[in-house]
């Protein structure tokens, strides 16, 4: 009795561990609509090449459509023994429509076949990324336009630096997601090329149009070497680098939000939404949103950890090691799409304690660069000089407990004699933020035009698709 799945070269089945190890289909069941995708775009070729005639492509293409309504539908029944969503659907058109079934496997290879149906998911998992990107690159823009003026303390060590705008930061957010989408959208330039056709290894010697099924599924061109095309996992790993940097950025901003939001800082506050209690603390509100994200980052971290791994070693073209692929690229894109969407949702959630920001900003002699930048404007001292001549003031207004702006003018004066009445005007965190009108700079009316420009832009993006 020969084996069902691989001919007449084996005479017995697969022994119940090699069947354990061997099958794919408990994860690779999520391909169903891009195999069944790849398989109708092969079977118009094959009837336009004559290669199979019409009423055959006819059948299969009916039988192909009943298939993905079953399993739309949760009709369909997936069987380990047929190892994975390739055989699957196989087997279950062979039931629909008999031995014409057979024909549809005709210049393909399962290699050439999940290289297609691989990069068709990622491909849809990038457009969706993308989505969810936009979304939250537009409520931190929303939220910077409400809070451009909004003055709260810049951090450099986590010690407060220069006063900056709440609007400020979080369009720093926006940049960095915007480098995000940009990255997703180069892999998918380069992840737009079809395998299908390639067959196992080597290409096939049937009179096939690749250009054709490239074209009916969206693909820019059809791949140019057929060992490339069936071994290359490029287009995933690139993904998932993407996706690393994206959810370096959500732990980032996760890592701030968890130290905002406790009382030592008291930036923000989050309401019950992102929030949960404690078991036997009832004052309790903890940030496990933020928390989950930050946590999270390292599933991602490691699903491109592990598919280097599992590609570094092998040699052309397609070895079983890559069945192991789809496991951890599922896992970075579920766990970044939900990322990004717990992120969205704190976002829009989180109020900023506009009165604690003030204070914060004024802390840890914050305006001392604007005095330094005073007294190189206005008394002409190089800039080194005027940043001695700060740090003795600092040093009072530290010894006498005093911020900056309440230090007597006779005190500044021993530091600086012609120090004059005017520098309390650039002491102020208000003053301070609307003086930084340099391009890219935390003024108020910079973050005004920014935001506004990043709303128009997400949108006009979102209306053309």
């Amino acid at each position: 009795m020969t084996n069902k799945m691989w001919g007449g070269r084996f005479a017995s089945g697969p022994a119940e561990i090699m069947e354990e190890i061997n099958a794919s289909i408990d994860f690779d069941k999520r391909l169903f609509a891009q195999d069944i995708a790849g398989s109708k775009a092969h079977c118009r070729m094959l009837a336009e090449t004559g290669i199979i005639s019409g009423e055959d492509a006819a059948a299969i293409l009916q039988g192909l459509d009943t298939i993905a309504s079953e399993i739309e539908g949760g009709d369909f029944t997936f069987s380990r023994a047929l190892e994975d969503i390739h055989m699957n659907i196989e087997a279950r058109l062979a039931e629909l429509v008999g031995p014409v079934a057979g024909r549809l496997h005709t210049a393909r290879s399962r290699n050439d076949q999940v290289a297609t149906d691989f990069r068709l998911y990622v491909r849809d998992a990038i457009d969706h990324l993308d989505g969810l990107l936009a979304d939250l690159q537009r409520a931190l823009a929303e939220k910077a336009l409400d809070h451009a003026a909004t003055v709260m303390p810049g951090f450099t060590h986590l010690q407060p630096a220069q006063p900056v705008t709440f609007g400020h930061h979080y369009l720093a957010y926006v940049e960095m997601f915007a480098r995000d989408r940009g990255r997703l959208t180069d892999a998918r330039k380069r992840l737009n090329e079809s395998p299908l056709g390639a067959a196992a290894l080597a290409g096939t010697s049937f009179a096939i149009d690749r250009e054709m099924t490239a074209k009916d599924l969206g693909f820019d061109r059809p791949m140019q070497n057929s060992l490339d095309a069936v071994s290359d996992r490029d287009f995933a790993l690139e993904v998932l680098a993407a996706a690393s940097i994206a959810a370096t950025h959500l732990s980032r901003m996760a890592e701030e939000i968890v130290v905002w939001s406790t009382p030592g800082f008291g930036l923000i506050t989050l309401s019950d939404k992102f929030t949960t209690g404690s078991s036997i603390m009832p004052q309790k509100r903890n940030p496990d949103a933020a928390e989950l994200v930050r946590a999270k980052t390292g599933a991602v971290f490691g699903a491109f950890t592990q598919l280097l791994i599992v590609m570094k070693g092998l040699p052309l073209a397609y070895s079983k090691d890559m069945q192991e692929d789809k496991v951890p690229v599922f896992t970075a894109l579920d766990t970044l799409s939900l990322m990004l969407t717990a992120m969205t949702g704190m976002v829009r959630d989180m109020e900023p304690n506009v009165q604690a920001m003030r204070k914060a900003a004024g802390a840890g002699y914050s305006t001392a660069t604007d005095l330094a930048d005073w007294l190189v404007r206005e008394l002409g001292l190089p800039f080194r000089e005027a940043h001695h001549v700060t740090g003795e003031i600092v040093a009072y207004a530290e010894e006498n407990g005093l911020t900056l702006a309440r230090v007597p003018l006779d005190a500044m004066q021993k530091a600086e004699p012609r120090i004059t009445q005017d520098v309390f005007s650039v002491l102020s965190v208000a003053n301070s933020v609307k003086s930084r009108k340099s391009l890219g700079g935390t003024a108020p009316s910079n973050v005004r035009k920014l935001a506004r420009s990043w709303i128009k832009r997400l949108e006009t993006d979102a209306a053309s698709g």
